[in-house]
């Protein structure tokens, strides 16, 4: 059985090649977890490309986005998105940064994302877009300031994604799996909507169809479904990560453990 915090940097590790792979994380972005057994802390790989990240990769940091311990590996710039947000939104457990081709066009138009399709209801009604240049004015659009975080994260509110003008997107969740289908599927509804374009006007989904459908993904069955699907296909790739390789008992206990064995076979042998 794996403890909390082993599974949670594993699923994390995992987390992270899928969405590669499924083409929301790129050689850049990134995804955390908070901490399974510390709200006021979360886990965040060091910066790595997602497809290559390991278990071993999985830091830990504070909600001001400083390591636990001091690192000996880069770490990434961006990293206060994740803070400022677990800080903010104390239901959120997960969290994504990333550029994906499929919302690239709507977040330089400026035009919003809207759910076209019943799966694309896992973003929520809509997705606030977020002008770093209206606050701060011309930077490199990188969002690496505590300021720039805690402005990133008023608006996204309470919504389940905020779009990022020139840049991306920011997308949370209640739980890891959680996250990871609504990062997939926002991409896949932005993917549609584009080309529905190409045919006329899309019809997005009624409020009320929104709400309903907005509760698939989160569903056990669904959420069993599609995560095992999208591990399958990572699998078939040859991109699972490494097991995380359990830490060596202290030499004593190993003595103590050794001794108690030997006692035992003694006594059967009696």
């Amino acid at each position: 059985m794996l403890s909390g915090i082993t599974q949670a940097i594993e699923e994390l590790a995992l987390a992270n090649r899928i969405l590669a792979h499924e083409g929301v994380l790129d050689a850049f972005g990134h995804v955390s977890v908070r901490h399974p057994n510390n709200p006021d802390r979360y886990l965040l790989s060091r910066s790595r490309s997602p497809l290559l990240i390991e278990p071993d990769d999985i830091l830990e940091f504070t909600l001001d986005s400083e390591p636990l311990r001091s690192p000996k590996a880069l770490l990434y710039a961006e990293r206060v998105i994740h803070g400022c947000i677990y800080h903010a939104r104390r239901g959120v457990f997960a969290v994504c940064h990333h550029h994906a081709p499929a919302v690239m066009p709507f977040c330089i138009a400026g035009k919003p994302i809207a759910p076209v399709f019943h799966l694309g209801a896992a973003m929520g009604e809509e997705a606030p877009f977020w002008d770093q240049y209206d606050e701060f004015g011309a930077t490199n659009l990188l969002v690496v300031k505590p300021e720039e975080g805690r402005s990133l994260a008023r608006a996204l509110g309470q919504h389940s994604a905020v779009l990022m003008n020139r840049h991306g997107a920011t997308v949370v969740g209640a739980n890891l799996k959680e996250l990871v289908a609504r990062a997939i599927f926002m991409c896949q509804n932005a993917e549609y909507q584009l080309h529905a374009l190409a045919l006329g006007t899309p019809q997005p989904l009624h409020r009320g169809e929104i709400k309903l459908a907005g509760t698939l993904s989160a569903m056990p069955n669904v959420v069993t479904r599609t995560w095992e699907y999208w591990s399958a296909r990572l699998e078939a790739s040859g991109g699972l990560p490494p097991r995380r390789m359990p830490a060596k008992a202290p030499r004593r206990a190993m003595a103590r453990s050794a001794r108690g064995t030997a006692r035992e076979r003694r006594g059967r042998r009696r």
